[in-house]
């Protein structure tokens, strides 16, 4: 396992703002300093090392299949109207993360990049309907000879921050990262209307190693 390059200046800055805090605790009052401020401060930090971790994986990247981009529950598997970018009816799953799940996202398909485009927005919470199209959100197109899939990274009531790696043209592979969204959101895919699904709602799916779908 290793640490996400994003959480980097985030934990350094907790140590830093965690040690001036317990540092003048301390000189105040050693009690407070040895029954909440050391202890919360320990608490916090890691949780941010557990949420910024990146576990080592052995992805397969078999083909015809389409890869989960995200650890996280399944929580959309439906028809609808995609609007951005084919402008038609599409296969919607979508998959949402919790602050305890790993939150680096994966590249769904091998391909090239056709498409992305960042959109500020809101901050519903992730589950609702309206986040895929109101929220802060970032979508990437990958198509290769037999498939186009779009992802949509959604920001969420918690997560304000979405990084994206993905430039058009550029060539990728299946479980690659893409970015990250920071404490939580959802990832929504949109395949074509057909395609085969292999996942179910309410399933965990790991990224990169869980086959949402087949084609």
């Amino acid at each position: 396992m290793k640490l996400h390059k994003e959480g980097m200046k985030i934990l350094r800055n907790e140590i830093l703002i965690f040690t001036l805090v317990n540092y003048i605790t301390y000189w105040n009052s050693e009690l407070i300093f040895w029954f909440f401020t050391l202890p919360l401060a320990v608490f916090l930090f890691v949780m941010s090392v557990y949420f910024f971790r990146v576990p080592k994986r052995d992805f397969q990247r078999k083909e015809g299949c389409v890869y989960a981009p995200c650890d996280g529950k399944v929580v959309v598997i439906e028809q609808t109207e995609e609007n951005e970018y084919y402008k038609d009816k599409r296969l919607q799953i979508s998959i949402f993360m919790s602050p305890l799940n790993v939150h680096n996202n994966l590249y769904p398909i091998s391909g090239k990049v056709a498409y992305t485009k960042y959109h500020d927005g809101k901050f519903l919470v992730a589950w609702h309907p309206k986040a895929s199209s109101d929220n802060e959100r970032n979508t990437v197109v990958v198509e290769n000879d037999k498939i186009s899939v779009l992802f949509r990274q959604i920001a969420g009531a918690v997560a304000r921050r979405i990084v994206s790696y993905s430039n058009v043209g550029n060539s990728v592979k299946a479980a690659n990262e893409l970015g990250f969204i920071k404490f939580g959101s959802r990832v929504d895919i949109f395949l074509p209307i057909g395609t085969k699904v292999c996942t179910e709602i309410s399933q965990k799916v790991k990224g990169g190693l869980s086959v949402i779908a087949t084609y």
